[in-house]
């Protein structure tokens, strides 16, 4: 199944609490919004995906709990981005005192701030070049780092601020996260197939 896009003169002109509203409303789709104000209403994740991405939360929420540095968001958190974009990425993380400079209303909608760490695991409905795209927003955005995860062909793309994307192929390796999250790094090999 692949991702619906919609563009259309009404959805264009809808104001951030509007878009908001309307993703309230549809709560039971993942939308995102790019910069242009096309929609994207996306398939669910593969139930496979699904799981990586909870071992890959589960692995930075324990990790921010023993640094107790920032917030980390699962993948139904939306960013409004300075572009004007509204992204959901697979797993984030936001440094503690960047979170804290947000209004509470703010902190209550789509955040207006983009992650300081990003990751994207791709899914077998997601599409490559998309994807590589859509970290390219992020950084674009301000992030300063973010991961590209594919399970399928056992390979990553790490991108980071003022760097050319980095290519990791092969999973019998740590991918590590320094100097954003220090001391943060996820075992490549537990994206594997099972």
């Amino acid at each position: 199944m692949e991702a619906i896009k919609l563009k259309t003169a009404v959805l264009d002109r809808l104001t951030d609490a509007e878009f908001f509203e309307f993703c309230q409303d549809h709560r039971d789709l993942r939308i995102e919004r790019d910069a242009a104000h096309q929609i994207t209403i996306m398939p669910p994740a593969s139930s496979e995906t699904g799981a990586y991405n909870s071992d890959l939360i589960a692995d930075l929420v324990i990790w921010n709990r023993q640094h107790g540095l920032g917030r980390v968001f699962d993948s139904s958190a939306g960013f409004t981005l300075s572009t004007g974009a509204m992204l959901s990425p697979d797993a984030s993380w936001v440094a503690q005192a960047r979170w804290d400079a947000l209004s509470p209303d703010d902190r209550r909608g789509f955040a207006r701030i983009c992650p300081d760490f990003v990751v994207e695991l791709l899914s077998p409905s997601d599409r490559l070049t998309d994807t590589m795209r859509k970290m390219e927003h992020w950084l674009e955005a301000g992030a300063r780092l973010g991961w590209l995860l594919v399970p399928a062909s056992e390979s990553a793309y790490v991108f980071e601020a003022g760097q050319p994307v980095r290519p990791v192929v092969g999973f019998d390796q740590l991918l590590r996260a320094e100097p954003v999250l220090p001391g943060f790094a996820l075992e490549l090999h537990r994206l594997r197939p099972r």
